[in-house]
């Protein structure tokens, strides 16, 4: 899961490296819970606040990256990059109510 904060991508990949990132489901499967553990220091906004999205891998092992529309293609690369996405992804801006922000409001 990411999220793009004041122009800076915060990620988490659910991998070793993050494990309160490792289930998809209990505490840290959604933006929603997983923002109470990553919240950076001192934010008080809540989770849908900020422009985010998540990259799934398929059952044919194709990544997909679900994205708000207010994320610009300029961040595609790093988010490919951090999530170690080699090769082509699906890029699903996603302008469904799931992935609104301050920005829809």
């Amino acid at each position: 899961m990411f999220w793009l904060i004041n122009g800076e991508l915060l990620t988490f990949p659910f991998d070793r490296k993050y494990p309160e990132c490792t289930a998809k489901s209990g505490d840290t499967y959604n933006h929603q819970k997983l923002w109470e553990s990553v919240r950076p220091k001192g934010c008080k906004k809540p989770f849908d606040y900020y422009p985010r999205g998540r990259v799934d891998i398929s059952n044919k092992g194709k990544a997909v990256i679900y994205i708000s529309v207010h994320i610009g293609e300029e961040f595609v690369t790093e988010i490919k990059s951090t999530f170690e996405i080699s090769g082509g992804a699906i890029i699903r801006y996603d302008h469904s109510r799931h992935y609104m922000c301050y920005l829809d409001r």
